[in-house]
């Protein structure tokens, strides 16, 4: 028997907007069946907007996800996948330090006004 979701079983079960999913279906991300207005979605939609919000969460663009989706379906298939997202998952981390290294060193550069500011008002007789 085949198991079809509903729109609103999928968005009470990812904490989604109906738009999102929506928006992942106009973007051929997923691909839902349909009965007039109404979508169905199968359990390999639903392993699917798993893996977007997943991919989201990361960060990864719409781009980034759809790219590695495609990897999927075509040769060499989930061993070219796998790799290709051990290599965007690589780019993010590296991504992420570096942000993490910039903001270090704004809070050090912060730090260092507030301390000229301080110094400066105690020099001046200001007291804080």
């Amino acid at each position: 028997m085949n198991k079809y979701y509903s729109i609103t079983e999928l968005t009470r079960e990812f904490g989604v907007s109906t738009r999102t999913l929506r928006f992942y279906e106009d973007e051929g991300l997923i691909h839902p069946e349909r009965r007039g207005r109404t979508r169905l979605f199968r359990m390999a939609d639903r392993r699917l907007i798993q893996e977007i919000l997943r991919g989201r969460r990361i960060g990864f663009t719409i781009a980034e996800i759809r790219e590695i989706i495609q990897v999927y379906k075509e040769p060499p298939g989930e061993s070219g996948q796998l790799e290709m997202l051990m290599k965007k998952v690589d780019e993010k981390r590296n991504e992420l330090r570096q942000k993490r290294k910039d903001i270090d060193e704004t809070l050090a550069e912060l730090d260092n006004v507030e301390e000229a500011c301080l110094t400066r008002l105690a020099e001046i007789g200001v007291g804080t």
